[in-house]
């Protein structure tokens, strides 16, 4: 028989309340806590911080206060990254972010969906699905993005969009939910 945590890494619906499970999420509370009371000045203990929290962490790695995650340790953020204000990160499974890659505040980045049916959600089941997003990315402020969601390089996601699908490269996409409007040449290639 699977354990909660098995069901959970081997992409299964799982208990989220479960002993095991929720030990990740406290202590992923406390490093939450312990970051966003870090003097806002000293940039270095910050990026030392954040690279015992995160599974990798690349060079020039900035996210400002009040940046919450469900574990720490499935996100992986490449080189020059800026992570705006209020960042949210549910990474129950992996999030892989590429380089030079801006997001905006009040984003949510949420690897973790509950079932639609309230049985299931009455006894706290979950499922979870990694989220890609590659280089040369901006998101803008108040973006969702869902599970198991890949967003190319060379993409810009429009403020405010909820982003439910893949986005091809070079693209720009808005809205909720949020579409491919217009392709983005790709000066640097």
């Amino acid at each position: 028989m699977m354990s909660e945590l098995e069901k959970l890494k081997s992409g299964l619906v799982y208990c989220y309340d479960d002993e095991e499970v929720s030990a990740i999420k406290d202590n992923a509370i406390y490093q939450s806590f312990r970051y966003n009371n870090i003097d806002p000045n000293d940039k270095q203990k910050q990026y030392d911080a954040l690279e015992e929290i995160l599974g990798s962490c690349g060079d020039d790695v900035w996210i400002g206060k009040r940046f919450s995650f469900d574990n720490g340790k499935n996100i992986h953020i490449g080189n020059n990254f800026t992570g705006n204000y209020n960042l949210t990160i549910l990474d129950i499974r992996e999030v892989y972010i590429g380089d030079n890659v801006m997001i905006g505040p009040h984003t949510l980045i949420t690897t973790v969906g509950h079932p639609l049916e309230p049985k299931g959600r009455r006894k706290h089941l979950a499922m979870a699905d990694s989220i890609h997003i590659g280089d040369d990315v901006w998101i803008g402020g108040n973006v969702t993005i869902l599970p198991g969601v890949n967003i190319g390089n060379n993409v810009v996601i429009g403020a405010g969009a909820v982003v439910t699908k893949d986005i091809p490269d070079n693209s720009l996409a808005i809205g909720v939910p949020a579409k491919v409007v217009r392709e983005i040449e790709n000066d640097i290639e």
